[in-house]
C-alpha cells in the first residue's frame, strides 16, 4: 500500500511531471556533481537526479517513506539514502571527501522553510548551489525589494549572504495534497565575498533586528539605545536620508554603511 503525506511532517508531493522537468532542466546538473536532496518523500524528482549525477544523498525524515525509495532507487548504487532531520544533518561530515562542492535541491515544508535556509547558510561553504521550491508568499520575503511590505530582517539576512532569484512559479495543484497557494522555484546563489567580517557582522545583524522589530517607528527611535542619536543623524544626512526614515526604506547595503560609519565615528 503506498504510503500516504503526512500534515504533521507538511508534506506536499511535488507530483506534476512537467514541472519535476522543468526543474531538473533549471539545476542543470552536470555527470560529475555531488547532489544532496532534502525531503526527497517518494522518490518522484529522486529518481531523476540520480542518473545524471555523481553522487546523490537523499534525506527523508520519514521513515515510512524509507523503504519506498529504497526500492525505487536499488538499481543506483552511488545513492545514499539518510534518514534524518535536515535540521540535525552534520553537511561537513556527511560531505567530507568529496572534491567538488554539493548542488542541494528540495521542496521545503512552510513550517521549516526560515530554519532550513538558515542551516543552509551557516553551511554554506560546503555547497556549490542551492535550488529550493518553497511557498510563493515565503518567496516574496526572501526576493522582496526595499521598501516594500515583504522587506524585512529576514529579507537582508538572506540577501547578506546569498543572491536569490525567482526561476518559475508553480501552481498549487502540481502537489498532493494541493496546499492553499501557489509557490516558487527558486535559485539561491552563494556570494562568494561579504562586505563585513566577526564582530561588524554580528553587529549588523543586531541592528538589523533591532530596527525592523519596531519598523512602525522611524529608525532613530528604533535604534535608540544601540546608536547614538547624533552618529545616526550625521550618518543620514551624510546619505541624503531624512531624519524620519523608517527602517524598510534603508536598503542592506545601506545597513552595512551605517556599521562602517559607526565603526569610522569611534
Amino acid at each position: 500500500m503506498r504510503i500516504q503525506p503526512k500534515k504533521r511532517l507538511g508534506q506536499n508531493f511535488l507530483v506534476d511531471a512537467n514541472i519535476q522537468k522543468k526543474i531538473l532542466a533549471a539545476m542543470d546538473l552536470k555527470l560529475s556533481d555531488t547532489a544532496l536532496e532534502i525531503g526527497s518523500g517518494r522518490g518522484e524528482l529522486t529518481q531523476l537526479v540520480a542518473p545524471i549525477v555523481r553522487r546523490l544523498f537523499a534525506v527523508e525524515i520519514d521513515r515510512q517513506m524509507i523503504g519506498e525509495l529504497a526500492e525505487k532507487l536499488k538499481s543506483f548504487s552511488h545513492v545514499r539514502i539518510i534518514p534524518a532531520d535536515i535540521l540535525k544533518v552534520d553537511f561537513r561530515q556527511l560531505l567530507s571527501g568529496y572534491p567538488r562542492k554539493t548542488v542541494v535541491f528540495g521542496n521545503i515544508p512552510y513550517y521549516i522553510t526560515s530554519p532550513v535556509i538558515v542551516r543552509l547558510i551557516e553551511s554554506r561553504r560546503n555547497f556549490q548551489k542551492i535550488f529550493l521550491t518553497v511557498q510563493k508568499e515565503f518567496t516574496q520575503r526572501i526576493a522582496a525589494r526595499t521598501g516594500g511590505k515583504d522587506y524585512g530582517a529576514f529579507t537582508c539576512y538572506v540577501q547578506y549572504y546569498l543572491k536569490p532569484k525567482i526561476l518559475f512559479e508553480i501552481k498549487k495543484n502540481s502537489f498532493y495534497p494541493a496546499p492553499k497557494v501557489d509557490s516558487c522555484f527558486l535559485e539561491l546563489e552563494i556570494k562568494k565575498k561579504l562586505p563585513l567580517a566577526g564582530a561588524r557582522e554580528a553587529e549588523l545583524f543586531k541592528i538589523i533586528r533591532a530596527a525592523f522589530n519596531k519598523r512602525r517607528k522611524v529608525l532613530r527611535n528604533s535604534l535608540k539605545g544601540l546608536v547614538a542619536a547624533e552618529r545616526l543623524a550625521e550618518f543620514l544626512k551624510s546619505r541624503a536620508l531624512g531624519e524620519d526614515i523608517r527602517p524598510e526604506r534603508l536598503s542592506l547595503q545601506e545597513f552595512i554603511s551605517l556599521i562602517n560609519f559607526l565603526r569610522r565615528s569611534k
